[in-house]
């Protein structure tokens, strides 16, 4: 787990009054609550996802049977086209069962 120094500009969304899209403005700090069934792997393929990049892991809760556990990420973006892809490459992990 790395535990870089992260931005203070955490997410800018300014929201267009034609669009119900927002605008969010780059480079920033983004935030996944990653939910799954194994919190080690989670945290490899977190750790996968943003190779290279600014991040920081936390754990959040665990289900209260135990079957699933959520973990939340923080990772420095520059544009929506790398946001998309952390997001794939965590969806894509058999261990992930929701990105949000």
């Amino acid at each position: 787990m790395r535990d870089s120094r992260l931005r203070g500009n955490d997410k800018k969304m300014i929201l267009d009054s034609n669009s119900k899209k927002p605008n969010i403005e780059y480079p920033c700090d983004w935030h996944y609550k990653v939910i799954g069934t194994d919190a080690a792997e989670m945290i490899k393929a977190i750790e996968l996802a943003v190779d290279g990049m600014d991040y920081k892991i936390s754990s959040s809760n665990v289900s209260s049977k135990g079957n699933y556990f959520s973990l939340n990420l923080r990772v420095f973006v520059s544009s929506e086209v790398i946001r998309d892809i952390i997001f794939s490459k965590l969806k894509g992990n058999e261990f992930v069962k929701m990105v949000l």
